[in-house]
């Protein structure tokens, strides 16, 4: 196993930059982060458009394994309640076919997109980890942050702790 010294380590968080070494995502997640972004099929996500259900917003690529080991259950939770939606947003450097070629091959139940790594999304943090899953609340504002593959349980859990008493 080659250990790789502090400063290749650099180098190689480094290349994750855009160009110039400046990024322009947001330096933490605005409390109702906007997000409008042209899915896999063509279609547009809109986050405002979704106010009034709870939105699960997953960070993910094709090379992640708890990615991909979450998804299905991902997915079967958005199909089994009117009052969650969710985007799966593909966050890697690779090319779209290659996206959409996963896609078939791990059909979701929610629709997927690929944002350009290299101009972040502006009210979201950039993941420092995959999965990175957002859980926003009916009003719009983060109910949530998991970094880390998550389950079913955890997404129950969250909604019953942000859902306000009656």
């Amino acid at each position: 196993m080659r250990i790789l010294a502090p400063s290749a380590v650099l180098l190689a968080a480094l290349a994750f930059l855009p160009a110039g070494g400046t990024a322009h995502a947001a330096t933490r997640t605005a409390e109702r982060p906007a997000l409008s972004v042209t899915t896999l099929d063509g279609a547009q996500f809109d986050l405002a458009a979704q106010r009034g259900k709870w939105v699960i917003v997953n960070f993910w690529a094709t090379w992640c394994s708890p990615c991909i080991e979450e998804m299905p259950a991902l997915s079967a939770f958005v199909a089994s309640r009117d009052d969650v939606s969710a985007i799966g947003l593909a966050w890697e450097d690779t090319e779209r076919e290659e996206v959409l070629e996963f896609a078939k091959k791990h059909p979701v139940k929610y629709p997927l997109a690929q944002p350009d790594v290299y101009e972040p999304l502006a009210d979201f943090e950039t993941p420092r980890g995959l999965p990175t899953t957002y859980l926003i609340a009916p009003d719009g504002r983060v109910a949530k942050r998991f970094t880390g593959p998550i389950t079913t349980k955890d997404l129950q859990d969250a909604i019953a702790a942000a859902t306000p008493a009656k």
